[in-house]
């Protein structure tokens, strides 16, 4: 059984701490608890709240981002309401989280020629793979296993992103 207060007291210490290192701190999919933790903003998955409720939680300054999966409509419609990125993907193959859905790469070309709003690719990104998707538009890269499962540890997966990021600018 989780012991909420002992999750919740663990919680606002690393948030005061990323903060006080300059770090954003997103939660994902609760708005209530990135205003009980005074969070810089939260991470809406597909069937939470919507944007607007969020950012009617959360006030102006907060960072919304939104689950779009592969729906173009659904990520006009977060931005129209907000969402200060959208977030699409799966875009490879994923253990992280079960019932992705695919999503194809033209979707951050068609993105990025017609919206404002920045988007983020999601789902079975690592090093080996990353170039494409940033190519392809993806203003950012949301990657859990292939920072963690990083052959030469997480440490060396950030300099291999960061080291790929400076070659594609």
């Amino acid at each position: 059984m989780i012991d909420m207060q002992a999750t919740q007291e663990l919680s606002a210490a690393v948030t005061a701490m990323a903060q006080e290192a300059g770090v954003a701190v997103l939660i994902n999919d609760s708005a209530e608890l990135a205003r009980e933790l005074a969070a810089d903003g939260v991470h809406l998955g597909w069937s939470d709240m919507p944007v607007k409720t969020a950012r009617a939680l959360l006030g102006p300054d907060a960072i919304i981002g939104a689950t779009a999966k592969n729906s173009y409509h659904r990520a006009m419609q977060a931005g129209e309401d907000g969402a200060d990125y959208v977030a699409f993907g799966a875009f490879y193959p994923t253990t992280t989280k079960e019932g992705t859905v695919p999503a194809e790469f033209e979707l951050l070309e068609v993105w990025q020629a017609a919206m404002l709003v920045p988007c983020l690719a999601i789902g079975g990104i690592t090093v080996s793979n990353a170039a494409p998707l940033v190519t392809a538009g993806a203003d950012f890269l949301a990657v859990s296993s292939g920072v963690w499962a990083y052959e030469e540890g997480p440490a060396a997966a950030v300099r291999a992103f960061n080291a790929l990021f400076d070659d594609l600018s």
